[in-house]
């Protein structure tokens, strides 16, 4: 307790002199950074206490706190009695900060003695407003220029969003979305929020990038907070480096948050870890729309493809003709991490065709690689 509370004390620039025989660690640190001063010694009387503002006792020996309390009512000087938190004259509330997109917020609780409720309010409403349960965004102060934030919305469901795309998409005016964005979260914003639909399908982009880009900087021009919300991870394959740059050619705030990229969480849904000791210790990402590039050949590199199924025919015969070998394992897994996830594997020399014979569609993500085998319910890769 004596740690965290001469933590926030400093925090708030305070002078702190703390005397007492020996410290705890977290103490100690404070001493060494010159936060604050030690005399060490036990508790010489009411001298030890003249010209403090505040004295805070914490000792554990009940004998000594209610010692210290009565020399600081004479010397009238507000004392926070630890060992006695209900007659205590003065108090510190439970406080924290929470840094929202718009300022940090500083949340206090008092609970009239009873310090463990205090905690849980502050701890209640410090996760409201991470989450943005507790919508601030109309006592929002409108600025002439608003704020973008790159979120990767992982690849799909609604759990996978990280803590802080949560915030900034419940901070959000508008929010730009993709088409394989949790679209679960995106149904379930207020009214308010703006919803702006770019996204794109496989050879048909009906928005093209450079629009996008616009959209982010008009919108952000406009006063208004901006979530651009995208699938995966904004920087694996998914242009959010091209889209910083507008934002930043423009004068405009830019944040970008990384994402659960489905090059790896997808696999994963299905049972598939891209690296597995004694198996594979390595991976490459690479996108499927283009050719594929000369790659490692090893059985211990697994290779992953993005956007790979319309060229699955061209891509299994390239990789053999590289020095893959045609029996290597592969799986194709459509949708992954919602209800119509499918699995289907087979190797180079046959996955093209057990493509065709399932009808496979995008989004999906190839692995490629001995990992295939650990799939669930996979039992014999042909």
């Amino acid at each position: 307790m004596a740690a965290r509370r001469v933590a926030a004390f400093v925090e708030e620039g305070a002078q702190v002199r703390v005397i007492a025989p020996y410290l705890c660690e977290d103490l100690l640190d404070l001493v060494h950074a010159g936060h604050i001063a030690w005399h060490v010694r036990d508790y010489a009387g009411p001298s030890d206490l003249r010209g403090a503002w505040l004295v805070h006792t914490a000792t554990g020996d009940r004998a000594v706190d209610e010692a210290v309390a009565a020399d600081a009512d004479v010397e009238r000087v507000w004392c926070i009695n630890a060992t006695s938190a209900g007659t205590t004259r003065a108090g510190v509330p439970a406080r924290t900060r929470v840094h929202t997109p718009d300022g940090t917020v500083t949340v206090a609780a008092h609970a009239g003695g009873d310090p463990g409720l205090a905690r849980t309010v502050r701890d209640s409403v410090e996760q409201l407003i991470a989450t943005g349960k507790l919508d601030l965004r109309r006592h929002r102060a409108r600025h002439s220029t608003g704020w973008v934030a790159l979120v990767g919305g992982g690849p799909g469901a609604d759990g996978l969003l990280t803590a802080r795309g949560h915030e900034l998409l419940r901070s959000a005016d508008v929010v730009v979305v993709d088409r394989l964005a949790p679209r679960g979260l995106v149904a379930r914003l207020p009214e308010s929020v703006e919803v702006i639909d770019v996204g794109k399908t496989p050879g048909h982009h009906p928005i093209p990038q450079e629009r996008i880009n616009g959209i982010l900087v008009e919108q952000a021009r406009l006063g208004r907070a901006v979530v651009r919300l995208k699938g995966g991870d904004p920087y694996v394959l998914g242009r959010g480096s091209e889209e910083r740059l507008a934002c930043e050619a423009a004068g405009v705030t830019v944040e970008v948050v990384p994402g659960v990229t489905s090059a790896v969480s997808v696999p994963a849904a299905a049972g598939i870890p891209l690296t597995h000791r004694g198996l594979a210790r390595a991976f490459t990402v690479v996108t499927g729309h283009a050719e594929i590039p000369s790659l490692p050949t090893s059985p211990a590199h697994t290779l992953v493809l993005l956007m790979g199924v319309a060229r699955i025919h061209q891509t299994a015969a390239l990789l053999v003709e590289h020095g893959r070998e045609p029996a290597t394992p592969v799986a194709i897994v459509e949708c992954g991490w919602t209800p119509t996830q499918r699995t289907t594997t087979g190797t180079l020399a046959t996955i093209a065709d057990r493509a065709v014979e399932r009808g496979i569609e995008s989004p999906a993500v190839i692995v490629v690689g001995d990992v295939v085998r650990l799939a669930h319910d996979v039992e014999d890769v042909r």
